[in-house]
């Protein structure tokens, strides 16, 4: 196992995460946000106002209209997508990152999260435009349905579902990897009471399918972010005076050569953006694709609108949570070596200021993030298998889930038998893995189908402008049920 994971590691780094990789992400991401006119900051504060001043105008008035009964309102589908992008890759993933490739690795998940703003804006509009319904009345949509429609590609859509399946197993083994670490490491419940309880409440949701999915996450996503903000302000209130020095090790780190001295120019930068672009991706998931899955299921008929969640959606993941996380470690004054384990220092962060009560309020907060993002993931993967089997489509669902609770069941084990970190290396490197091969087929589609965004997108706002247009708010694809 440990000369796999030497070469897996070298695949890793060298080429799914090596420069060619980081410079996809960069140069699409930088095309489509200049094709826009940069619109994830022209437009934030539409963003604000739809989505997070939506929502409150909708509890406020308590809007009762008809729904879909085999959709989810924007809120939830919102939720459920957050419920994947705000996971441990906001707390243990940007600990490993900095560990990894230094305070500078922060600079770099904000560089990837800027531009991967208007990435997500895109996956979600698209995801939206090009979705249809199944016999049942339940809407499919995501890449696979605009890689195939939109780019005529179906072998590059086919490839995205199967990088999907695999990335849903990699990021539901993290996340049942990290809650049965944690809580060993808190309260020395044992790996397999912890993998019984996560399989259990995780089948008796995701059997409920995106309803239940939705009505579950819309519940947890506000309260764990909230809680998660309190306790970080608090921590880095604490050591407040250590704030200044902690951005400055995030700028500085990001321009410099750790190995210089040794002749290794470069490398310090290089491992920087390798672990920022990495873990941004791992925890805001724009260039991937898989948010769209879930926004797709919303009840809304403006593509355009749903999209404007994804804008907020990579704030509030990296911008806020993760760059809170970044500032509690580095303002705790714990070391850290190529060694040491991500969440042992995470939790140290916190109980270094609040003691018990913090290892306590770590691991709460840890296991809701985590426990949200497994029953995310759970949809992306068995909506992936449903276009994978188009003619089986329940049947494979069916499967789908099963098989992936047995291998969060085993993930979750694996550590417990091997006695070291090398089964939670392993795991977080598969998700790596994965993860990389979802973005590449769908940021290909993206830069393809960019031209059709601008359409939609201008003809959205025309329409608002009160010119007499066409709506462009669906490829109308019930011709292919």
């Amino acid at each position: 196992m440990e000369k796999l994971y030497e070469i897996l590691n070298w695949i890793d780094g060298n080429i799914l995460w090596g420069i060619p990789m980081i410079a996809l992400i960069l140069v699409s991401g930088i095309f489509l946000s200049s094709r826009s006119k940069f619109f994830q900051v022209r437009k934030f504060g539409l963003s604000l106002k739809h989505t997070v001043g939506g929502t409150y105008k909708q509890m406020k008035t308590k809007d009762k209209k008809e729904k879909n009964e085999n959709s989810v309102s924007a809120f939830e589908a919102f939720s459920t997508a957050v419920s994947g992008t705000v996971g441990t890759g906001n707390i243990v993933g940007v600990t490993s990152a900095i560990i990894a490739g230094g305070p500078g690795a922060v600079f770099w998940m904000w560089i990837s999260a800027f531009f991967g703003t208007f990435t997500k804006f895109s996956e979600i509009t698209l995801g939206v435009f090009y979705r249809k319904k199944d016999s049942q009345g339940e809407f499919l949509g995501g890449p696979m349905y605009y890689i195939e429609k939109g780019t005529k590609q179906r072998w590059l859509a086919i490839l995205f579902a199967i990088f999907t399946m695999l990335a849903a197993v990699g990021m539901g083994s993290v996340q049942a990897d990290t809650i049965q670490s944690t809580w060993d490491t808190a309260f020395s419940i044992p790996s397999w009471v912890t993998a019984i309880i996560i399989v259990v409440i995780t089948a008796l949701v995701v059997i409920g399918g995106i309803k239940r999915i939705g009505k579950v996450t819309a519940l947890l996503v506000p309260f764990m972010i909230v809680l998660f903000l309190i306790i970080a302000l608090i921590l880095i209130f604490a050591n407040i005076t250590a704030v200044p020095a902690a951005f400055a090790s995030i700028f500085t780190s990001a321009f410099s050569a750790k190995s210089l001295l040794g002749g290794f120019m470069g490398y310090g930068i290089a491992q920087a953006m390798r672990f920022g672009f990495a873990r941004g991706i791992f925890s805001n998931e724009a260039g991937m694709g898989s948010a769209s899955i879930a926004h797709s299921n919303a009840d809304t008929k403006e593509p355009v609108e749903q999209g404007l969640w994804g804008i907020f959606e990579v704030f509030i993941d990296t911008f806020v949570v993760c760059t809170l996380t970044a500032l509690l470690v580095l303002t705790s004054g714990i070391t850290t070596n190529a060694d040491s384990n991500a969440s042992s220092v995470a939790m140290g962060a916190f109980n270094n200021v609040l003691g018990i009560f913090g290892t306590i309020a770590f691991s709460v907060i840890l296991p809701l993030f985590a426990f949200s993002t497994i029953l995310a993931w759970s949809l992306y993967g068995s909506k992936a298998c449903q276009y994978l089997f188009k003619n089986h489509q329940k049947q494979a669902k069916l499967v789908f889930n099963i098989l992936y609770l047995l291998m969060i069941m085993g993930i979750a084990l694996l550590t417990f038998f091997k006695g070291d970190n090398l089964g939670s290396d392993f795991v977080w490197l598969i998700s790596d893995m994965t993860n990389s091969l979802m973005a590449i087929p769908n940021l290909i589609a993206l830069v393809i189908l960019s031209v059709q965004l601008v359409k939609i997108v201008k003809n959205y706002f025309d329409r608002k402008k009160g010119l007499d247009v066409a709506p462009l708010i669906s490829a109308d694809l019930s011709d292919d049920i």
